[in-house]
């Protein structure tokens, strides 16, 4: 089978969770891997971090400029309509790293799926839809796209969610990000929702939580 071209790196001990973190338009697998070493995880955490390259694809948004993009965006509405095709597609590919994790030895339960921007988006899909239970979800300065016709598998009812979005975000202002947490939460799942006063970004204070968030999800017994 062949799988989204990823950079991967590796933990400094045998590798026993795994968080598979989708980038933004227009960038690439690259793009938070600085981040690792800032969440000062505990040197034998066992963590791998798995960041997919989306494939280039025209967006229409962009002037149908050809770029790397999880899914097209038709337009900025508040609405943000987008290719639900394309992104159900990276969400199954998305889907099938999280199969090659479980393939590695590494347990469903101890997988976390992360996203920024429109990889958040794909994030919500691929974890909320995955048929075996998962550790969580990372969901940064994203919205859920796919709100009404996703189909929520019962083997992540109630997964914990961390919803994470810039208070003067211009780019998916941050009602977005509260909707996507009130629908949720009111779906029963554990929800922690945060805000920074930042725009379409990430923050030292953010990347402090979301390692706070990963050691209790992942290494907290």
């Amino acid at each position: 089978m062949s799988y989204l071209s990823c950079v991967e790196i590796e933990p400094s001990s045998q590798a026993a969770a795994a968080v598979i973190w989708l980038h933004g338009l227009g960038a690439n697998g690259h793009d938070f891997e600085p981040v690792v070493p800032e969440l000062r995880l505990p040197a034998d955490s066992g963590v791998r971090f798995v960041f997919p390259h989306a494939p280039a694809i025209p967006v229409t948004i962009n002037g149908g400029f050809v770029m790397p993009a999880w899914y097209d965006i038709v337009d900025l509405s508040i609405d943000r309509k987008v290719d639900v095709v394309q992104l159900r597609n990276s969400a199954r590919q998305t889907q099938a790293l999280i199969g090659r994790e479980i393939e590695r030895g590494i347990a469903s339960e101890r997988i976390v799926v992360a996203g920024f921007s429109q990889g958040g988006a794909v994030a919500y899909e691929a974890a909320l839809s995955y048929p075996r239970p998962l550790a969580g979800i990372i969901a940064l300065s994203t919205y859920f796209a796919t709100e009404a016709s996703v189909r929520l598998d019962d083997a992540n009812q109630g997964i914990p969610i961390f919803i994470a979005h810039g208070a003067h975000d211009p780019v998916v202002p941050e009602r977005l990000g509260r909707a996507a947490n009130e629908f949720l939460s009111g779906k029963g799942f554990a929800t922690a929702y945060k805000t920074y006063p930042m725009e379409h970004s990430v923050c030292p204070a953010e990347l402090a939580d979301i390692a706070q968030w990963l050691q209790a999800t992942l290494l907290d017994d």
